[in-house]
């Protein structure tokens, strides 16, 4: 078999498959970090996506069988239910030499490679924080993927937040958390500033106190090193304010109920892969 021929990583082109906010969101990052110029990347639309790329400096075409033509990375940022049309229509093109990139959740490397006819292919399952630099990522490489290339694509999903590589086989349960875990933190900020409503704080004061101090918590957590139960400890004083709120949570089940939320969503990961 001959060997990978390797992706120059100081000139590859990099193109996008889908023109949504997932690549543009790439794309922004990716420009504003300096891992990539505006120059060396592209995608094609036809509609009003077009100005959001070409206000970063991004070549945009009319058909994508002229980005595949052009790049060396490609990603498939399209929509679970229409990225195996996508594959097979530019299939021809989609040659070894170029690294093939898929952010559709749900659909599988084994899946991804049959269609591509090859298996130099990386599944990525971002999320929807990458849109502000602070997504959480997680990639599993095919069988053809040399370590150049999880290299490759970990610096571009670096430019939008942190990434990890983990086995395939894992990515139902990162869907669990970290693909719908965003959604479980918007309620979590709700329900805190209804609280602090129906505590007597304003609801402007009310929401953005419960958002920074979500932001501020979770920074702690990766940034102190400590467990979050000793961070919990911390803050809560003997017969103080915190444990009697945190009673509260015990009381109703509040780790059971996320936990649960998590296992539900794997599962229906599962049902629907």
């Amino acid at each position: 078999m001959p060997a990978v021929q390797p992706i120059p990583a100081d000139t590859y082109k990099l193109g996008f498959i889908g023109a949504g906010k997932m690549a543009e969101s790439i794309a922004r990052g990716v420009v504003k970090s300096g891992v990539l110029p505006a120059s060396r990347i592209q995608t094609a639309h036809k509609g009003v996506r077009r100005a959001a790329f070409e206000s970063i400096g991004v070549s945009v075409f009319e058909h994508n069988n002229q980005v595949v033509e052009n790049c060396d990375v490609v990603i498939f940022s399209v929509k679970p239910q229409v990225v195996k049309d996508a594959i097979l229509q530019l299939r021809p093109l989609l040659s070894e030499k170029k690294l093939l990139v898929s952010v559709a959740a749900g659909v599988k490397l084994k899946d991804l490679q049959e269609w591509a006819g090859h298996d130099r292919f990386i599944r990525v399952m971002p999320n929807t924080p990458a849109a502000v630099g602070e997504g959480a990522s997680v990639m599993g490489l095919g069988a053809g993927a040399t370590q150049e290339d999880g290299e490759i694509i970990a610096k571009l999903f670096g430019a939008v937040g942190k990434i990890w590589k983990a086995d395939e086989k894992l990515f139902d349960a990162v869907t669990g958390l970290s693909g719908s875990g965003p959604a479980y933190i918007f309620l979590v900020i709700e329900a805190l500033a209804d609280g602090a409503v129906a505590a007597g704080l304003p609801r402007e004061l009310a929401l953005g106190l419960a958002s920074q101090t979500v932001l501020g918590a979770a920074s702690m957590a990766t940034q102190t090193g400590k467990h979050p139960g000793q961070l919990k400890d911390d803050v809560t004083s003997p017969g103080g304010t915190t444990i009697a709120g945190v009673h509260e949570l015990e009381k109703s089940g509040f780790r059971g109920i996320l936990m649960n939320a998590v296992v539900a969503a794997a599962k229906r990961s599962r049902e629907l892969s």
